[in-house]
């Protein structure tokens, strides 16, 4: 098998309008601003115009977003704090949004220095040569963001930069910048640059950083470089007490200007939205399975068998929707396999839809577990916590959505020892056939969202629902087979 390499990036093209020169650029009135006054003065015109500040930013309205909104005003790094899958890292790329779309450039220079604002020796005696005839170009926003995951093995050469042997075999000296091959951060000068997970730097990795934040220039092996960078820093790291692997060293917390606490959704809408706008889903997924799926991210979060300083990520609820719907693709590709799909009479039958059901959710228990670190007295128990857990929710659920709703109709179905069967690979059309006509159906199916006209699979998906939150509620018994299949019947 060949080798397969990650597509290359599309940097967007300028458009031709834009000067080309230094003295075009004078003659548009451009002036020259600083990252800092780039984001405060984009943010502030957001603000009047009623533009959406942070797009794909769920549940932070009235709490993180505030806080984020004053330190770019004011012109702070920043620092995200918080536990893992709190969407810190998708707040920290949304910041390169607030950015100018387009933002001239030395044509050529590795520091992405401004026309107006040369910054080393080299650039500043090319301005003065060419003057207004130096070439101009172009950077999108999207170019202007850098990011470093914060690992073991990061040096300070990757961070900010280190002596190029090469160079200095040409004739250069030591004190020269033309010998520094520069590392991330000054290359994304006039940008944001991210590391995540501070605390996981080694300690003496973080110090480089130091005059990056305060005095905002660069040392290289003893060498100090007067590079007034143009940069807004900002970084995310999880608890101390929950890391261990490290921590962010008190001189560098104290340069940051603002530490902003990122939290889990603060109720289940927020949870639910978040869901919905995260999964890629490939089936059908109703809204109350989507909300089981919700309160059990929640309960898991609240369990006191979980550890509390790990957190539960919001990837936990996202995952386990996408597992959901993948089981009820699953069912129906099975179905079209295994029934080529005639009916008594020979004729065929119509394929199976893929809608999921509350059934669906079991399967998250096991293949999600490597997700919830648990409290040490738990070794064993994982999937048993967790099918707790995810019972409790369906029966909340129930209460919630089908309250004061009479639905005798569903249990006189087992009356006389009659049994109801349903299961991972009971079709919609066999689990509605032993059903039948029921009172009360066509209000549970709307109390549930489904619609006046609701497909076959999505009224099963209904019924399932019911009949597994009457067997919560004791209202029903509940068996399951051998083959993976069902059956509700009476109490007795």
């Amino acid at each position: 098998m060949g080798r397969v390499t990650a597509p290359s990036p599309i940097v967007p093209v300028p458009p031709a309008d834009l000067p080309g020169t230094l003295g075009a650029l004078r003659a548009a009135g451009h002036q020259y601003r600083t990252v800092k006054q780039e984001l405060r003065d984009n943010l502030l015109a957001r603000m009047r115009s009623g533009a959406d500040r942070f797009p794909g930013i769920v549940g932070y309205d009235d709490t993180v977003l505030p806080e984020v909104e004053r330190a770019l005003l004011a012109g702070h790094d920043m620092v995200l704090l918080g536990e893992r899958g709190q969407g810190k890292t998708r707040l920290i790329r949304s910041l390169a949004g607030l950015l100018d779309e387009w933002t001239p450039v030395i044509a050529g220079s590795v520091l992405n220095e401004h026309p107006l604002h040369p910054l080393t020796p080299a650039s500043r005696a090319l301005v003065a040569e060419a003057g207004d005839d130096l070439p101009v170009g172009w950077l999108h926003r999207s170019m202007r963001y850098g990011e470093k995951l914060a690992t073991p093995d990061t040096s300070v050469g990757d961070l900010i930069g280190d002596v190029d042997p090469i160079r200095i075999a040409q004739g250069r000296t030591l004190g020269d910048p033309e010998t520094i091959h520069f590392g991330l951060v000054p290359r994304t000068n006039r940008g944001i640059f991210a590391v995540n997970e501070l605390p996981d730097l080694a300690e003496r990795i973080q110090v480089a950083l130091l005059n990056v934040l305060e005095e905002r220039d660069i040392q290289v092996r003893g060498y100090q470089l007067r590079l007034p960078l143009d940069l807004f820093l900002v970084a995310s790291a999880n608890p101390d007490d929950y890391t261990n692997r490290g921590r962010i060293i008190t001189p560098l917390k104290d340069r940051f200007g603002a530490e902003v606490r990122t939290h889990y959704p603060v109720d289940l809408e927020l949870e639910l939205a978040l869901i919905r706008q995260e999964a890629d889903l490939v089936a059908e997924v109703p809204e109350h399975v989507l909300e089981v799926l919700a309160r059990f991210a929640r309960a898991v979060r609240e369990s006191p068998s979980v550890d509390p300083r790990s957190g539960v990520s919001a990837r936990f609820a996202i995952a386990a929707a996408e597992t959901v719907a993948a089981a009820a693709l699953r069912r129906a590709g099975l179905l079209a396999g295994t029934s080529a799909t005639a009916g008594p009479d020979d004729r065929p039958v119509r394929p199976e839809n893929p809608v999921a059901r509350v059934g669906d959710a079991v399967s998250v228990t096991s293949t999600l577990r490597g997700k919830v670190e648990f409290e040490s007295g738990e070794e064993g128990r994982e999937v048993e916590v967790l099918g707790h857990l995810l019972r409790t929710a369906t029966a909340e659920t129930f209460r919630a959505r089908l309250a004061g709703l009479d639905l005798s109709g569903f249990t006189g179905l087992v009356d006389e020892d009659a049994v109801i069967e349903t299961g991972e690979l009971v079709s919609s059309a066999e689990l509605l056939r032993q059903v039948g006509t029921v009172p009360g159906l066509a209000k549970v199916l709307d109390r549930l969202g489904l619609g006046d006209a609701p497909t076959p699979e999505q009224a099963a998906a209904g019924v399932e629902f019911v009949l597994e939150g009457l067997h919560l509620t004791r209202r029903l018994g509940k068996d399951v087979t051998d083959s993976g299949r069902t059956r509700y019947g009476g109490r007795a």
